[in-house]
């Protein structure tokens, strides 16, 4: 399953955000895959999509930032997936 992972980060806390994963890599339990990602020009929010098929691996990714940032989990279904659920009943 893949998910949009909202990072809200914590203020001046970008500078330690990105620290993290320099020094000690993005340290994601086995089974968790990093996608892709996309910051907002004011560096107010991350916009991550990962993949697994066990959820507790994203609360447990989602433990190991603490304090750095507020973190919303979203499942989603890439749009090509959804027309073909909806194509059906599209008559």
């Amino acid at each position: 399953m893949l998910f949009m992972v909202i990072e809200r980060f914590a203020p001046g806390a970008i500078p330690d955000i990105y620290r993290q994963p320099r020094d000690k890599g993005r340290s994601l339990p086995a089974g968790l895959t990093y996608v892709d990602s996309w910051i907002e020009a004011s560096f107010a929010r991350c916009f991550q999509l990962m993949a697994c098929d066990d959820a507790r691996l994203l609360q447990e990714g989602a433990l190991q930032w603490g304090a750095l940032a507020e973190i919303e989990i979203v499942p989603v279904v890439p749009s090509a997936q959804t027309q073909e659920v909806v194509r059906p009943f599209l008559g």
